[in-house]
């Protein structure tokens, strides 16, 4: 069976639960295992480019942190997220999971997705399962929503 065909499935199964990826589906089945409380693409952060803009994170955990899962990280998505860093430092906790962080950003690319994190100050882990250090950082003081 190709990756193609399993991936279509592992969607289609991720789609009949709500979420738009398999490993958007595994990280709350992990994060539900783990009884953390979360959302799940409730956030929208409103950001500009040229005009304003709506940015759905994936997951926000009752701290405060922000975690979206990328199975690809495509440029686009790069340079949203660099976008919404600069407007906004650290008022949003911005926080990566991968398939693969060792991955490369393009075919013409040295750069993987772990090195890119580093570079412009995002943190990130190998999903599905969500590091037990993030999710016992110190609840934000904002109220969860």
């Amino acid at each position: 069976m190709s990756s193609r065909v399993s991936q279509s499935k592992a969607r289609q199964a991720a789609l009949k639960y709500g979420y738009r990826s398999g490993l958007e589906k595994d990280t709350a089945a992990f994060l539900k295992k783990k009884k953390v409380k979360f959302t799940y693409e409730e956030l929208k952060i409103s950001w500009e480019d040229f005009m304003v803009r709506k940015y759905t994170p994936d997951f926000q955990l009752e701290n405060g942190i922000i975690i979206e899962t990328k199975g690809r990280f495509v440029a686009s998505d790069r340079a949203k997220h660099r976008k919404i860093k600069k407007q906004f430092g650290d008022k949003y906790d911005i926080r990566f999971l991968f398939n693969n962080p060792n991955a490369k950003l393009s075919k013409a690319s040295n750069t993987t997705y772990a090195q890119w994190c580093r570079r412009y100050g995002f943190e990130y882990a190998k999903g599905p399962e969500v590091p037990q250090e993030w999710l016992d950082e110190v609840k934000c003081e904002e109220e969860f929503r």
